[in-house]
């Protein structure tokens, strides 16, 4: 049984279903987790690609 970090929902995640690197989210709170390793499976949540695009185009600025 793998317990989602964030809300503690049973993932229903089986160990030989899943590979490393693959990504799984939470039906519960829709967070999206990384499978760091299959067997135990261990996950991190996965970084959000949109906030570090945002922060990029504020460093831009405008050169008005």
């Amino acid at each position: 049984m793998v317990l989602c970090p964030e809300c503690d929902t049973d993932l229903d995640i089986e160990e030989d279903e899943v590979d490393e690197g693959e990504i799984v989210s939470c039906p519960e709170c829709g967070s999206d987790f990384e499978v760091v390793t299959a067997n135990p499976v261990e996950l991190k949540p996965v970084e959000d690609e949109d906030e570090d695009d945002d922060d990029e185009e504020e460093a831009d600025g405008d050169y008005s």
